[in-house]
């Protein structure tokens, strides 16, 4: 499903914590490094270097939608994977993530979180504020 500019303009400003119109690997491990702790800044510096097409150690929104609407065949399997995924998440078939079904498939991980924990996790990447993660909202947190 295509997105309009706004959309990923929306997705891109959440993101960009400061408003300088880039994302840096520091905004990328703060909004990050709510799902993954041990995320490192450093991995992150590799991930804008190698989406970086103007050379400025940063991206902008024209490489972030470049990044969103990429359609290669490994871009149409990481879908598929996080489909995938996604869908051992998701609880009572709502196609949606709750903090219940975050907080469960995390306890089948070996992390054990609580209820207020998987809340504070799923508002980070909550773009709409529905409460719950959409495949939409997944697929940006698992991409950055």
């Amino acid at each position: 499903m295509n997105k309009s500019i706004s959309e990923y303009e929306r997705m891109f400003n959440y993101f960009d914590e400061n408003g300088d119109g880039k994302l840096s690997p520091l905004e990328l491990q703060r909004r990050v490094g709510v799902i993954d702790e041990g995320l490192q800044v450093e991995e992150l510096q590799l991930v804008v270097e190698s989406l970086d097409s103007d050379g400025d150690g940063l991206l902008g929104l024209d490489e972030f939608v470049g990044l969103m609407e990429s359609s290669t065949e490994d871009e149409e399997e990481k879908v598929k994977d996080l489909r995938e995924a996604f869908g051992m998440y998701e609880m009572d078939d709502c196609d949606c993530i709750t903090p219940k079904s975050l907080k469960r498939m995390l306890s089948r991980l070996g992390e054990s979180r609580t209820v207020d924990e998987c809340v504070t996790m799923i508002n980070h990447f909550d773009l709409n504020g529905d409460g719950v993660l959409s495949f939409d909202e997944f697929k940006v947190m698992m991409l950055t």
